[in-house]
């Protein structure tokens, strides 16, 4: 009896060993929008371990932000044994994990830090399919964002008209200077 009780503790143990999950979060981009705002963004990437499971990804949360107006980006995949969703920050899509709108007034090198996290739930099948076994543990990754100015396109073509009006002024002024000598 003993024996059999054991054999059942470690058959547990192992298939509950099986059923992990991953959750990565890469360091922040950070570029302009199309209206001139600096925006910093997350992808991610979630890999379910298990080789019979289905992971369901349920809820994320994300610390508080200052200086800085957030949008979840967040697909909620639902990721088949064995295998990965990865979706880098995309902008444009838009697509990712977690998006920022940094505040005009935010000061220069302002830290925004805290964590995302995950829940999610182990299904034997696909949503539809499947049928619910067990809650997943949550999983947490840190981030950190700094304000920093990005350079908008108008600042550069500005700088380089201002940089052409001097080299050309200054040959101007020279061409004068020799002529009436």
């Amino acid at each position: 009896m003993r024996k059999l009780l054991l054999l059942g503790c470690i058959a547990t143990a192992s298939a509950m060993a099986a059923n992990i999950y991953t959750f990565d979060v890469p360091a922040p981009t950070t570029t302009t929008d199309s209206s001139g705002h600096v925006v910093s963004g997350w992808g991610y990437s979630i890999a379910n371990e298990s080789d019979s499971l289905w992971l369901v990804l349920t809820s994320l949360t994300a610390g508080s932000f200052q200086f800085a107006d957030p949008i979840s980006l967040f697909d909620f995949p639902i990721v088949a044994p064995g295998q990965t969703a990865t979706v880098p920050y995309d902008q444009l899509i838009p697509a990712g994990l977690y998006q920022i709108t940094w505040h005009a007034d935010a000061p220069a090198g302002f830290v925004n830090a805290g964590s995302f996290s995950v829940m999610a739930e182990w299904w034997n099948g696909p949503l539809g399919s499947g049928s619910f076994v067990s809650t997943a543990p949550s999983l947490s990754q840190p981030y950190s964002v700094s304000a920093s100015a990005v350079p908008e396109p108008a600042t550069g073509a500005l700088i380089g008209f201002a940089l052409l009006l001097v080299t050309f002024g200054n040959s101007a002024v020279r061409g004068l200077i020799t002529s009436k000598q």
